[in-house]
């Protein structure tokens, strides 16, 4: 359908987009310019760009790209889409409207080596996790698909009764007891109508044999070393079979060589693992759930004396970064994910990453570790080691007096005030609950409020002193120190960064607030500006 100059006025009063831009393009406009803008407009969706407008979107007029049907034909061309150029005769000059359709779903444009994209006034290269997140639209769920050549003789008879049993387990139904295999499997959804076995099933439950044969990239391999990952394994162990055959063997691989931190509580001695299982655990379901099997690598654990390793082939889910794993959910095996969901595993709408965070915090260990993960891998090392016994001790304590439940929210909270860590904003709102149950503090007020954790822990710590020390002088007793301090000073005077050095628990803003209250109070008085300032006691 023809533009028409009611359109035009409409798009002309609308802000510049994703969707909509406009060039000047007064006598000629490059033709690749204007590929590149259209692959963008593609990439966002679909829109328009007017050829003869300014910025403001104001009509200036336009004498670029007299052969429409040239235009037409050179952007389809290289788009691969239907690309419409038309052409309106406004008041103030000739206007060329280029309307661009959607790409495809899960089909990024690509124009001179890149996949074009709008950020701001510019045009930049799709940055890696936004074409994953494109290419991953509208894909079929692998482990949905049945596999060809299959049948449910290739799978464990075994392992489909331990699945029986833990989703029995789980569901409360006693029902799924005497329940056929072929519609126990149908039931979870394992196999389709005709009988046919998905990857999943495969992935759970298959015999060594099919899993060799059919989807020999679910494998899981274990190593041990005893010193650092380039040294060779004192151990290798091989897994091509259902997961469920050996889920639990290897735990208790892992177990053999899981050192233990031992400390005492009052009368009683208390034991930590250095790996805990439930975040062991987790992290394996999450690499054999959320892996690449479209990709051939195997899932490898590497454990070394203090440290565990997961590495797992693809790059996160799409949607998912380290940034936002412990909020953000994309499953990228689903059919997997809800089988394991089935018998009790994993919930099917999270990825454990939040229990491997809880647990790591609660035992005074450092946070899992993913900073390794890139485009082509996951991966998460385990910290065994126990860095603050006394902070163990001290959240052990709290939790089992509180009467609120703390969150993953929560314990992220801790562990930043442990750490001595700005909290981002949108942790803010969950440090009241904290406060009230007395497990954080906090000094100050406004911008310049920081956060500790209460003096009990200091106490667990033996160092008393450095409560006082951190949690710093109340507001009277920092007034009388720095007016003891400027006194002595004489005329000399005292610049701002000395008295800095006298209080260095406050920030800058706040030894402004405590010296402008001495003189309101006309025992100070500030001589000279900027850096030249020194403040004087008044005599």
């Amino acid at each position: 359908m023809p533009v028409s100059p009611t359109d035009l006025e409409q798009w002309l009063t609308k802000p510049e987009g994703e969707q909509l831009e406009f060039k000047e393009a007064r006598s000629q406009f490059s033709s690749d310019v204007l590929t590149r803008y259209c692959v963008a407009i593609a990439n966002a969706g679909g829109g328009r760009i007017i050829l003869g407008v300014n910025d403001r979107g104001e009509v200036v007029g336009s004498a670029a790209f007299a052969n429409l049907n040239r235009l037409r034909q050179d952007q389809s061309n290289r788009l691969h889409l239907n690309v419409e150029a038309d052409e309106v005769f406004h008041a103030n000059g000739r206007v060329v409207v280029v309307t661009v359709p959607a790409r495809p779903l899960g089909l990024p444009i690509h124009y001179q080596g890149a996949y074009w994209m709008r950020r701001g006034e510019d045009l930049v290269a799709m940055p890696a996790e936004v074409l994953r997140r494109i290419f991953a639209e509208g894909q079929p769920d692998y482990s949905a698909d049945t596999c060809p050549g299959t049948s449910v003789e290739d799978l464990s008879g075994d392992a489909v009764e331990v699945f029986r049993t833990m989703w029995r387990q789980t569901s409360g139904n006693d029902a799924l007891t005497n329940t056929s295999v072929r519609q126990l499997l149908s039931d979870a959804e394992l196999i389709d109508d005709r009988g046919g076995v998905t990857y999943a099933a495969l992935i759970l439950l298959g015999e060594s044999r099919a899993v060799a044969r059919h989807i020999a990239q679910a494998e899981t391999i274990f190593e041990y070393r005893s010193q650092a990952a380039t040294t060779p394994y004192e151990q290798r162990l091989e897994f091509k079979k259902g997961f469920l055959l050996y889920f639990d063997e290897l735990w208790d691989t892992i177990n053999l060589r899981n050192p233990i931190h031992q400390f005492t509580e009052g009368l009683l001695r208390v034991e930590v693992p250095g790996i805990n299982e439930t975040v062991a655990r987790e992290a394996i379901l999450n690499a054999i759930a959320h892996r690449d099997y479209r990709l051939g690598g195997s899932v490898f654990i590497r454990q070394f004396p203090r440290r565990l390793e997961i590495t797992s082939p693809g790059g996160l889910p799409p949607g998912v970064t380290v940034d936002n794993l412990l909020w953000r959910q994309m499953p990228r095996n689903r059919r997997l994910a809800e089988a394991f969901a089935k018998c009790g595993l994993v919930e099917r709408a999270g990825q454990g990453a939040n229990r491997m965070f809880e647990r790591c915090i609660a035992e005074g260990k450092a946070l899992p570790d993913f900073t390794d993960c890139d485009d082509y891998q996951v991966s998460v090392k385990l910290d065994g080691e126990v860095r603050d016994e006394n902070f163990l001790r001290f959240l052990e304590a709290a939790t089992a007096e509180t009467t609120s439940s703390f969150t993953t929210e929560h314990f992220l909270l801790l562990d930043l005030v442990h750490r001595e860590q700005a909290i981002p904003d949108h942790l803010k709102t969950s440090l009241r609950l904290l406060i009230d149950a007395g497990v954080v503090e906090s000094v100050g007020r406004g911008r310049g409020t920081r956060y500790l954790l209460s003096r009990r822990y200091y106490r667990f710590a033996g160092k008393p002193g450095a409560y006082t020390q951190r949690r710093g002088l109340d507001r009277h007793a920092s007034q009388a120190l720095l007016l003891s301090h400027i006194e002595a000073a004489g005329q000399r005077g005292c610049p701002m960064a000395e008295l800095q050095e006298v209080l260095p628990g406050l920030s800058r803003n706040q030894i402004r607030g405590l010296l402008r209250a001495l003189r309101d109070q006309d025992k100070v008085q500030v001589k000279g500006r900027t850096r030249s300032a020194r403040w004087v006691a008044v005599s």
